[in-house]
């Protein structure tokens, strides 16, 4: 499924891909998507979001259609952490570097 009012693009953050949903202008908000979801899960409040919020969707890694490293005995591929810095740095690559974060 795709929420329509939406552009989608693949941008390359560290040694993978994370799949993004981007639109509307403003402030910068990223939207973080629970387990096991993705950006899908914001469907409903999106359309209002983009009326004052350059609103960032993406699928974390492992997740829809971004890309799922394999793990290791110490997940790290998969820590909160390195998660984290996976929005940083795709934040960074669309030109944000103060933005807000809503979770789900």
């Amino acid at each position: 499924m795709k929420i329509e009012t939406l552009s989608y693009e693949f941008i390359e953050v560290g040694d993978i891909k994370l799949h993004v949903a981007t639109g509307g202008s403003g402030t910068p908000l990223v939207l973080l998507h629970g387990f096991p979801e993705t950006h899908v899960a914001w469907r409903y409040v999106v359309p209002e979001l983009l009326k004052n919020y350059t609103v960032v969707c993406p699928d974390l890694r492992g997740y829809g259609r971004s890309d799922k490293p394999h793990g290791d005995e110490t997940h790290s591929n998969y820590s909160k952490r390195t998660m984290a810095k996976d929005i940083r740095e795709l934040m960074k690559k669309l030109g944000h570097d103060r933005f807000a974060v809503a979770g789900h």
